[in-house]
């Protein structure tokens, strides 16, 4: 769902203090701003239904692992389905898929894979990619990863996150292992 023009002006706008404060005007910061688009993208996510392509024969969903956490793949329609196909070389052969609720992604998917695991949408479809990271807010919070998930004492699951969400996941050269 794109944003109005006046909901980016909205973000933009300065604030100016109540009469008599002494207070400088505040400014809506960039990530206040980024924070928001990602909670509504988020918010479409768990409402709309989405593609998961199957791995195999065992009619499970389709993964890449990618320093530590395993990805989810899903595409908002068969068009994106298509483009990670051909992305892949794999145009030409039959994809089998489901259509799932974001939301029971997020809620059921991700928990039941046993490691730690996001989401990634639409992958192939440069520039319409995004990766839903498994995190407090994203995921359970029982499923999400942090310092210390699982141990992670020195906490290199959070940082390969980290890096995950930074590089993307199956981005030219590096695709990680395919489940």
């Amino acid at each position: 769902m794109r944003r109005s023009r006046l909901a980016d002006l909205a973000d933009q706008t300065v604030v100016s203090p109540a009469p008599g404060a002494n207070r400088r005007p505040v400014v809506v910061s960039d990530a206040v701003r980024i924070r928001r688009e990602f909670s509504t993208l988020l918010g479409e996510f768990r409402r709309t239904a989405v593609l998961l392509p199957l791995g195999g024969d065992d009619a499970s969903p389709l993964t890449a692992d990618f320093n530590g956490v395993r990805w989810i793949l899903a595409f908002s329609d068969e068009e994106a389905l298509a483009r990670f196909a051909s992305a892949r070389g794999e145009a030409e052969r039959a994809w089998n898929y489901r259509r799932v609720l974001g939301a029971r992604v997020l809620d059921a998917a991700v928990p039941a894979a046993g490691v730690p695991c996001g989401v990634a949408l639409d992958v192939g479809s440069e520039g319409d990619e995004v990766l839903l990271p498994p995190v407090v807010g994203v995921v359970p919070d029982w499923a999400a990863v942090d310092e210390n998930w699982n141990g992670d004492a020195d906490g290199a699951v959070g940082r390969a996150v980290g890096r995950a969400v930074g590089r993307g996941v199956g981005s030219e050269g590096d695709r990680g292992s395919q489940r």
